[in-house]
């Protein structure tokens, strides 16, 4: 029987872990980032697949830094016949590239070349893709570069959202994996070196991308709200305070105000302009020190002061 080291975090990685273990592959050990303090309260809270791992009954390894670790000795004196992948969180060190027979394979949410790195979903949406994927891919030293294995494309519709194309491709990777998987253990499986010329890059969100500039296009802010939801969440000012902007559609009305007035106010949603002359409806947001609302109980509560004429920068 295949003996597998499965690697993952966050909700991404819990179907992958569990089709794995329903497929009835020997899971001999379960590597996840350390549990961390989540909320206001700092609540030690494990990570979804330490939690999925410990209701299957397997092992479980934490390190808090995998090179130069004794964890990273645990894993490879387990001698597992392959390591497998899935949002992870840290970069694995050659001695354990180099010890499985079958090598180590990751499930990358994005079609490679394009958007290697930790954030592929935000940066597809964010850069208003119309298409995306899971890529099954040997790992090599250099950042998502390995060879090509498998892949899956699935379209970005209209209004997907960060968060919701998290669980679409993770169950994607579940189902590709599954297939492919197969064809790695008895060696049948191709092997497609990256085309460097088209290789794209998706760096972890910056505090700098977060942050709303009214004078960008309309479409383009409409993508990023939704490429930072359901986090980290875009966020603009007004009256120097943040405002975390959860949701957004591309507004009805143009204007010639300065981006980042208020041109419009309505029952449910308010309009501000943007730089290409059209405006941004907002439909829920986050004062600071609120709780995060609809634009109808905004404007009849915190908001109730906004005016046409008013100015987010």
């Amino acid at each position: 029987m295949t003996k597998v080291v499965f690697m993952g975090t966050p909700h991404f990685s819990v179907p992958i872990l569990t089709m794995l273990h329903e497929e009835g592959y020997e899971i001999i050990a379960v590597v996840t980032q350390p549990d961390r303090p989540v909320g206001r309260k700092k609540v030690l809270t494990p990570p979804p697949v330490k939690e999925e791992a410990l209701r299957l009954g397997l092992p479980v390894i934490q390190p808090e830094k995998l090179r130069n670790s004794e964890e990273l000795q645990e894993i490879i004196n387990l001698q597992p016949d392959i390591v497998i992948t899935a949002a992870f969180g840290q970069i694995l060190p050659k001695e354990l590239l180099d010890a499985p027979e079958l090598g180590c394979i990751n499930v990358h949410a994005s079609l490679l070349p394009k958007y290697r790195g930790g954030a592929p979903i935000h940066q597809a949406v964010l850069d208003g893709q119309t298409k995306t994927g899971i890529t099954i891919m040997y790992m090599a030293q250099k950042l998502d570069a390995g060879d090509i294995i498998s892949q899956s494309e699935i379209p970005i519709e209209e209004t997907d959202h960060t968060g919701g194309l998290f669980d679409k491709l993770s169950i994607v990777g579940r189902d590709l994996l599954k297939e492919t998987l197969p064809t790695i253990i008895a060696g049948t499986n191709d092997r497609i070196p990256q085309n460097e010329d088209e290789v794209t890059f998706a760096h972890n969100i910056s505090r700098e991308q977060e942050r709303i500039h009214w004078t960008n296009d309309a479409r383009t802010i409409y993508n990023q709200v939704r490429g930072l939801h359901p986090w980290p969440v875009a966020y603009t000012t007004l009256n120097g305070e943040n405002v975390k902007i959860w949701w957004s559609s591309i507004g009805s009305t143009s204007t010639d105000l300065e981006p980042g007035t208020v041109v419009k106010i309505e029952k449910d949603q308010f309009e501000v302009a943007t730089g290409d002359g059209k405006t941004l409806a907002i439909l829920d947001l986050q004062p600071a020190g609120k709780k995060r609302m609809t634009a109808q109980d905004y404007l009849r509560g915190t908001g109730s002061k906004l005016q046409i004429g008013d100015r987010f920068e």
